[in-house]
């Protein structure tokens, strides 16, 4: 096996790279439709991220998993006792775990563990908040997603090991400890007031919403936001239309193994174009995330008017992107230089 790691063309590596992230994403998704606990439909959405994000599984990617897990379970716990009744208490402290969260997602080292963690800190006090109890069966249902996310890419990897000469070294963060601290607090600023309007106001079923949010607002966590937050939304968009046409081909055939053939051909095309062209993974591992979430939110619903809810999800997520890109033009064109006096 070494001697042909050493001689694989660059071909062979391209071949072996689409073929792990679509069999992954196939395994994923069958495995979550088929045993649907609690948000089971993030598994495919954290797959796909190792699949972009991390050349293949080392000791680092358990640690972040472990950690996770404590973290949300923990998160649950406390949530289950009952501080959602008092908001003044209970949205100061999201805001210092969502921008622990930030900080941590600027270093490549820490992106999934942020990524755990700003989905728990958003979801399980606003399901608290909804449903007294729900959020440490939910908190559990996070945690599991994140062990079989870990588990199907060590079993790909163990299945189809990675032929590049060159090991997978985490980077450095780009940027100093003062300029993660204070593009932290923007992303804090960019997010946390639609997180203010739907805890104060306690709205229902803006569930997904707040996946969104959770998500995107790491995303366009940066100097360039506005035009992150464009390019968000131009994903969002396309993986929008490409959910309504997914999700209308599994109502005429509404089959598991129709769903699973219907991903598994969408993540071959998307692997080809993330593989392909580096420079431009992050616009189709984007526009892939959006279908999958939408469609595997939509999938896993036992209520009744599931196509209502599904337009409902579509809209959610255009308004989310529609409201990224306001708010980061707002923060762009202000000046923020005291903060960074602050942080000094």
């Amino acid at each position: 096996m070494l001697g042909s790691q050493l001689i694989a063309t660059q071909e062979q590596i391209y071949t072996r790279k689409v073929l792990r992230f679509t069999i992954g994403i196939a395994l994923s998704i069958a495995i979550s439709a088929a045993f649907s606990w609690p948000l089971a439909f993030i598994v495919p959405v954290f797959v796909a991220k190792f699949f972009v994000d991390r050349q293949e599984p080392t000791k680092q990617t358990v640690y972040e998993l472990l950690l996770a897990m404590i973290c949300t379970i923990f998160i649950a716990w406390v949530v289950s006792f009952g501080p959602t009744q008092y908001p003044l208490v209970l949205l100061p402290l999201i805001a210092m775990v969502m921008m622990w969260a930030y900080y941590l997602f600027s270093d490549p080292k820490w992106n999934f563990f942020a990524t755990v963690l700003i989905i728990a800190i958003l979801l399980l006090p606003y399901l608290g908040l909804q449903q007294p109890g729900a959020a440490l069966m939910v908190g559990v249902g996070l945690s599991f997603s994140g062990v079989v996310s870990v588990a199907i890419f060590a079993f790909m990897h163990a299945l189809y090991p990675d032929l590049s000469q060159k090991r997978e070294q985490h980077p450095m963060p780009e940027q100093s400890a003062e300029d993660r601290a204070y593009e932290s607090f923007r992303a804090l600023l960019l997010a946390f007031p639609v997180i203010c309007f739907f805890y104060l106001l306690e709205i229902s079923g803006a569930l997904l919403t707040m996946i969104f949010i959770a998500i995107l607002s790491l995303q366009a966590a940066g100097e360039k936001s506005v035009k992150v937050s464009l390019f968000l939304l131009i994903t969002n968009g396309i993986g929008g239309l490409l959910a309504i046409v997914f999700y209308n081909l599994l109502v005429t055939v509404p089959e598991l193994s129709f769903y699973i053939i219907l991903a598994s051909l969408a993540a071959i095309l998307f692997a080809k174009k993330i593989y392909e062209d580096p420079a431009k993974a992050p616009l189709y591992a984007g526009i892939f995330s959006a279908l999958i979430v939408v469609v595997g939110s939509t999938a896993s619903a036992t209520d009744k008017g599931v196509a209502e809810n599904f337009y409902i999800r579509i809209l959610q997520l255009m308004m989310v992107g529609l409201y990224m890109v306001f708010a980061s033009f707002f923060l762009e064109s202000r000046n923020w230089a005291f903060l960074r006096k602050i942080e000094r």
